[in-house]
């Protein structure tokens, strides 16, 4: 009892939200904790400073190389005529050298040459045109989604005239330019996009004179039609390991199907039917995220859900709901929905979302939360729901169930009822009634048809019995009073009506 009674709850102080940086911004687990912006800088950062890495060794490597080649031809002229055995034995070892830091420098100069010449991705290959089309995730493959998107984006630049077709070319064009960076990997790919948002924005920036809601508005815009041209080839690509991730993800929550809501200390009551509403709108909004394409999109899915969990937690506590209460209820309905692709879905939003909706508001806070809540469930152990690490194990392992034991236990209190399983369970039940009710009435039904039968057959007995007591004895019709008159035909006409003139 007194184990049960010391709960302690899940509790994230709000500062371990922010980006490490303390540039006041939201901060991402993906990120290594940084916001959008200060990743950006060290990414950058790290990249130059790799690249002056790569090209130094490329350098030394050219320096050895003509070194190398130097000694080995100045090296007869020396010495004309040394022993045929001794010359092999001594450049054979350094042939194998030779060839080692030819190839090294060879991978190094080409990983420089791919930073530095971006040209060199951009540029279709000759044969690629002549022989192979481009990838299918690139190719140009209209749907009924791709073309409403392409409409109600050119609908949109309309109202923006001359700046609307600039807009609308620059966008073209950069989705026939990423047609050719099929071979990039994700962060990269994520580069670029961000690369052209910033652009983008700043060119808007100047055209509109610094008004942030119409910068924002036509950015919403190009991202909604960007991402949705370009969202086949750039979710969950190949170069990654977030399928890997996505399953890894999706078994953790599995094997933790047995933890309940008061293990986690959530603040909600689903035997209240309006908070139990709210708990399968959360679910439904959470796995719906799936479904999205554009990571705005996305992201209100996310917001969504985080709104109908805190209803259900201003309804049960009847009072406005914490912090405090909404990341443990945030945790309870992950481990309830299981969302499909859920680290595939942040990794597409941390790299392709307008990076301004995920440093500042209730988007940006509420996706942060949806990260730590995923951290706590993949680092979730005994400490963290107050359990013992046998039991813990034990329940990971399936050997016990926490809702048995508590079923065994005469002072434990009742166990919360699932509202779906609860919900099943009444139409069941009503599905028996229905079926014990038809079947009455179809039994109702034969004995109506049985004593219908019997009524006939009574009745045509009792008529045939009347018949046959009283016959039926049928009489020639009755003369006229003057049917036997045979002198009808001397009597005279009778009287015709006659008009006098008066």
């Amino acid at each position: 009892m007194s184990q049960r009674s010391e709960r302690r709850g899940i509790h994230v102080d709000q500062s371990e939200l922010l980006c490490k940086k303390g540039c006041g911004y939201y901060g991402n687990a993906a990120w290594q904790g940084l916001c959008s912006k200060c990743w950006r800088e060290e990414y950058q950062r790290a990249r130059q400073k790799q690249i002056q890495e790569d090209w130094a060794l490329a350098e030394k490597l050219q320096r050895e190389e003509e070194a190398a080649y130097a000694s080995s031809h100045g090296a007869p002229s020396q010495s004309q005529t040394p022993a045929a055995p001794q010359s092999q034995s001594s450049l054979a070892p350094f042939s194998k050298f030779e060839e080692k830091k030819t190839n090294e420098k060879t991978r190094k100069v080409t990983t420089v040459k791919k930073f530095f010449s971006p040209s060199s991705r951009t540029a279709p290959k000759k044969e690629s045109h002549e022989g192979k089309s481009h990838s299918p995730s690139f190719a140009r493959q209209p749907s009924l989604e791709t073309d409403r998107v392409s409409r109600d984006f050119v609908e949109f630049l309309k109202n923006l005239q001359k700046p609307g077709r600039e807009i609308h070319k620059q966008s073209r064009g950069f989705i026939e330019s990423m047609a050719n960076k099929k071979d990039l990997g994700a962060d990269e790919l994520s580069e670029c996009v961000q690369d052209f948002y910033q652009n983008m924005s700043d060119r808007l920036m100047t055209h509109f004179k610094g008004s942030s809601e119409k910068v924002e508005r036509v950015m919403d815009q190009v991202e909604k039609y960007i991402m949705t041209r370009l969202y086949k080839s750039v979710f969950c690509p190949e170069t990654t390991d977030d399928e890997k991730k996505d399953l890894a993800t999706q078994h953790r929550i599995r094997a933790l199907h047995w933890v309940t809501i008061q293990m986690l200390c959530v603040p909600v009551d689903e035997d209240i039917p309006e908070v139990a509403d709210s708990v399968v709108k959360a679910i439904t909004d959470i796995i719906e995220m799936d479904s999205k394409r554009v990571p705005r999109d996305k992201l209100a899915c996310i917001t969504g859900c985080s709104k109908h969990i805190f209803h259900a937690i201003r309804v049960t506590k009847k009072e406005p709901a914490s912090a405090d209460d909404f990341l443990p209820t945030l945790i309870y309905i992950v481990l309830k929905a299981n969302p499909p692709r859920l680290q595939s879905n942040i990794q597409y939003i941390t790299r392709f979302c307008n990076p301004s909706r995920l440093m500042t508001g209730e988007d940006g806070y509420y996706f942060t939360n949806l990260c730590c809540a995923v951290a706590f469930i993949e680092k979730l152990d005994a400490q963290s729901l107050n359990l013992s690490a046998e039991d813990f194990e034990r329940y990971m392992s399936g050997q016990a169930s926490p809702r048995r034991q508590e079923e065994t236990d005469p002072w434990a209190p009742p166990a919360p009822v699932n509202p779906v399983v609860s919900q099943m369970q009444q139409t069941l039940e009503l599905l028996s009634e229905l079926d014990r009710r038809q079947q009455k009435v179809a039994d109702g039904a034969v004995t109506l048809c049985s004593e219908l039968d019997d009524w006939q057959l009574s009745v045509s007995r009792e008529v045939q019995e009347i018949l046959e007591k009283f016959p039926l004895d049928i009489k020639p019709p009755a003369s006229a009073i003057d049917a036997e008159n045979v002198e009808n035909d001397r009597l005279p006409p009778p009287l015709q009506p006659q008009v006098f003139a008066g």
